[in-house]
């Protein structure tokens, strides 16, 4: 942080407060710090630690971390993928297919995410069985509901020399955006962004 930006921030948090104190009394002023005190609970729970992500792999083998936004069957999709990946069958590649489960609104308030779950089983099921046909061994994990934290978590026990994100759709959404965003920037290894059919 710039040396300028420190005293801004503490004028920005006493100022206020201060002024309250003196233009309307003691109530007043520990009433604005005690805004003060929930709103820089709220921006600290809010913020994420930007460092990067993961450490690569020290055994030479290629450890490729494939990053699924949905199931991935049909034989097109899956030669494509492989091609994009730079896998062959048979090589001696280690693939791990992570897919995030997609949790509703709904569901996250009555904590329900049972649903999300399974859909994200299905999705690796239906992926790890494509893969498996086109000749390309895999495992599987469910991971967060959010790309980069999914990623991340799975690259604390899986070192990861490769991450690939498929998205299908020459559209990709706006999280699947902002994740291709932060992914290419932290990611310590190298990092994809494959987009079936687009």
């Amino acid at each position: 942080m710039a040396a300028w930006k420190l005293p801004l921030i503490v004028a920005a948090i006493t100022l206020p407060i201060v002024g309250s104190f003196v233009i309307a009394g003691p109530p007043a002023g520990f009433a604005a710090g005690a805004l003060g005190v929930v709103v820089l609970l709220v921006i600290a729970a809010r913020m994420r630690p930007l460092g990067p992500i993961g450490e690569l792999p020290s055994d030479g083998r290629h450890h490729l971390l494939l990053v699924v936004a949905g199931a991935i069957e049909e034989p097109s999709a899956v030669r494509e993928l492989t091609a994009a990946a730079g896998l062959e069958p048979g090589g001696d590649a280690e693939v791990r297919v992570l897919a995030p489960a997609r949790i509703r609104f709904l569901d996250r308030w009555t904590s329900d995410v049972g649903p999300a779950r399974d859909e994200a089983q299905r999705n690796l099921v239906a992926t790890v069985a494509a893969l498996a046909k086109d000749g390309i061994e895999a495992e599987a994990r469910v991971g967060d509901e959010d790309f980069v934290q999914a990623v991340e978590d799975q690259l604390r026990t899986y070192a990861a020399d490769e991450v690939v994100l498929v998205s299908a759709g020459p559209a990709a959404s706006d999280e699947v955006s902002s994740a291709v965003t932060e992914l290419s920037s932290r990611l310590r290894a190298d990092f994809r962004h494959v987009v079936l059919g687009g």
